[in-house]
């Protein structure tokens, strides 16, 4: 490895081989950000933790049990539509485009875009994921294809679309997949969808997920499932600030909290303190005190219909291109471009 400086945006560059190397922002910055930010989240009457500090390691291995239980139907039917995308995407894709993918995790899905793209001589994968799995999956990938570079970024969306933008030339195809857009705020999610916009160059396609109004009682079990695995991926984020921020919570003093919020199209999930309680987060500088029942909000999973999704797109300026859904109707991908 080495220890090569991306310039002007403070990233460290390890080269694992020829065929590998990823970038990632300095620790101290990585640690700093995650205690000012739990600091200032924490310190406030409607307290909350943003769902990007759900997935350390740990935390990105539980979900991807969450994505194997019963109840749980985004991936098992998102993975229903990607594989008709196999005869169905390539028409719009009339040159050699690099993979992009905003929120790697293990990279289930992303094998049946990378079978997609084997008509190219040489593919290129740029990953895009807080989580250090995104190191090991790169690993695993390479060894299943031959004609594979990777080149990724441990760092937030944000960060990651920064440094695509000026990168090179090469067309992009950006894939965003799981409805992790729905964590957005309505604001956040815009501005967003604004950051790809900014960072795709003419012709670069964006691929995104999301997931579709349906039964309360579908999506009340998805996010609070028989097995408690989700449970179990709430509680982590409160782990995790333990062991990178000192702190002391107790994980037995909360318990799992999701509801669907009919009104606004979305699932709230929270932590939900069960007795008068303070924590010492030591390296936030901060002595949390919370009451019985009080929520710390750790995540919206925000659904939409499909003219919901249509005008948020034109709205951010991208032009449609194509929407597939499952047969139930239930999930959406939509691909569109930069004019």
């Amino acid at each position: 490895m080495t220890d090569i400086i991306q310039k002007n945006l403070d990233y460290k560059k390890y080269v694992v081989d020829s065929n590998l190397q990823y970038f990632k922002p300095h620790a101290t910055q990585i640690e700093k950000t995650f205690a000012e930010e739990i600091s200032s989240s924490l310190n406030r009457n409607s307290k909350f933790i943003s769902p990007k500090f759900f997935y350390d390691k740990n935390g990105s291995e539980l979900f991807e049990k969450i994505c194997s239980t019963s109840e749980y139907y985004p991936t098992r039917t998102e993975i229903s539509i990607l594989k008709q995308l196999k005869n169905e995407l390539p028409p719009f894709l009339d040159d050699d485009f690099r993979l992009v993918e905003l929120g790697s995790g293990s990279s289930v899905k992303t094998r049946l875009l990378l079978d997609i793209l084997t008509s190219q001589k040489n593919i290129e994968y740029l990953p895009i994921d807080i989580s250090e799995i995104l190191a090991e999956s790169s690993e695993q990938l390479l060894r299943d294809y031959d004609n594979l570079t990777i080149t990724g970024i441990i760092d937030t969306y944000e960060g990651g679309l920064e440094f695509l933008k000026t990168y090179d030339k090469k067309k992009n195809l950006i894939i965003f997949l799981g409805s992790s857009y729905g964590n957005f705020s309505p604001i956040d999610g815009y501005k967003f969808l604004e950051k790809v916009y900014s960072a795709m160059k003419p012709g670069d396609l964006f691929l995104i997920g999301l997931d579709l109004v349906k039964e309360k009682e579908i999506l009340e079990s998805a996010y609070d499932d028989s097995q408690k695995v989700t449970a179990k991926f709430n509680l982590n984020v409160l782990s995790r600030i333990n062991d990178e921020l000192d702190a002391d919570f107790d994980l037995n003093n909360f318990l799992h909290h999701a509801i669907y919020n009919e009104k606004d199209q979305r699932i709230e999930m929270y932590l939900k303190s069960i007795h008068d309680q303070s924590v010492i987060i030591s390296k936030s500088n901060l002595e949390l005190k919370l009451k019985k029942d009080e929520l710390i909000h750790t995540e919206y999973s925000h659904k939409y219909r499909l003219s919901e999704i249509h005008d948020l797109l034109d709205d951010a300026g991208f032009e449609l291109k194509h929407t597939w859904l499952d047969e139930k109707k239930h999930f959406s991908l939509s691909l569109v471009t930069k004019i």
